[in-house]
């Protein structure tokens, strides 16, 4: 995880990011099973991102914040903890929203 972290590090927070993360888990999770189940985690979440915003405009204040929280919840993980940590951080990733529209307003999840 800390490779993926290093890459979107040093990535544009735009739509074009998210989508090249999506191909990197698939190809994370094929190459290192036992990161699969944090890999099909992480690519719903993105995927789900990539469709809200995917042919309609994305404010650069979403953008930023999404970007950031997907960071800081990559760094938080740990594919090397023991099996109790791993799991927490598997929870943790399945209650990850990146941003979602409510009554026509785009508001991103702190």
């Amino acid at each position: 995880m800390d490779e993926l972290y290093s890459w979107l590090s040093s990535q544009h927070p735009g739509l074009k990011t998210f989508k090249a993360l999506q191909l990197k888990l698939l190809r994370l999770a094929a190459d290192h099973p036992e990161q699969r189940a944090m890999c099909r985690l992480l690519h719903g979440i993105v995927g789900s991102y990539v469709e809200e915003f995917d042919e309609a405009p994305l404010p650069s204040a979403v953008a930023d914040r999404a970007y950031q929280r997907l960071l800081r919840s990559l760094a938080d993980l740990d594919s090397n903890a023991e099996p109790a940590r791993r799991l927490a951080d598997l929870n943790r990733l399945a209650g990850l929203t990146l941003a979602s529209r409510s009554n026509g307003a785009v508001q991103a999840h702190p």
